[in-house]
């Protein structure tokens, strides 16, 4: 079903919940996190969105390398929010940036109620990359999670940088694979290299 979803979004109008969909699908971070990210939070130099410990859910500063894919995406939102402190600002929320529910309305009205949410972008994120071989530990570092071994997290301070930019930037090319394709196994199989 994600071709079918992917092709859905990328079919909608320009609006904040299509831009929206997009960067959670290319990004993995959580849905609060992407609806309160700022401009001055993108590093266009390296590629690279530094969202601050504030905006965290485990109150740890968290780096996500941008795909090409992604800063085409973040260049088409500046030109409607650009001059404003919010990549998503909505002039009629005090918060300055769209609402929590924004995307999940948006895949309610595109018919996937109780299929998919914003959340749902991480977990095929996981699913997919876990299935490709790529290392968990960069994987987990890129959802921003808190390893479970506490003696480990306590000394493991990896970023995998290098790493997850790879990852990140793969990971956008199987997405457009995916989207150009009639099915997720086919696109996949391409991106190995199978036939």
């Amino acid at each position: 079903e994600l071709p079918e979803l992917l092709r859905a979004i990328e079919d909608r109008q320009p609006d904040f919940s299509k831009y929206a969909m997009q960067l959670l699908a290319l990004t993995f971070v959580r849905t609060g996190e992407l609806i309160g990210a700022k401009w001055e939070e993108i590093d266009w130099n390296r590629a690279e969105w530094h969202i601050p410990k504030e905006r965290m859910k485990m109150k740890r500063p968290h780096i996500v390398p941008l795909a090409k894919q992604t800063i085409a995406i973040l260049k088409d939102l500046q030109k409607l929010t650009g001059d404003k402190e919010h990549i998503f600002h909505s002039p009629a929320s005090k918060s300055k940036h769209i609402s929590n529910g924004t995307v999940l309305m948006a895949l309610r009205r595109m018919g996937y109620q109780g299929r998919m949410t914003g959340h749902g972008f991480r977990t095929l994120a996981s699913t997919i990359l876990n299935e490709k071989g790529y290392a968990p530990d960069v994987i987990e570092r890129q959802l921003a999670h808190e390893d479970s071994d506490k003696i480990r997290s306590a000394y493991n301070r990896a970023e995998y940088l290098l790493e997850r930019k790879k990852m990140i930037s793969e990971y956008a090319d199987i997405l457009d694979g995916m989207r150009e394709q009639k099915n997720n196994v086919r696109a996949l199989e391409k991106k190995n290299g199978k036939t």
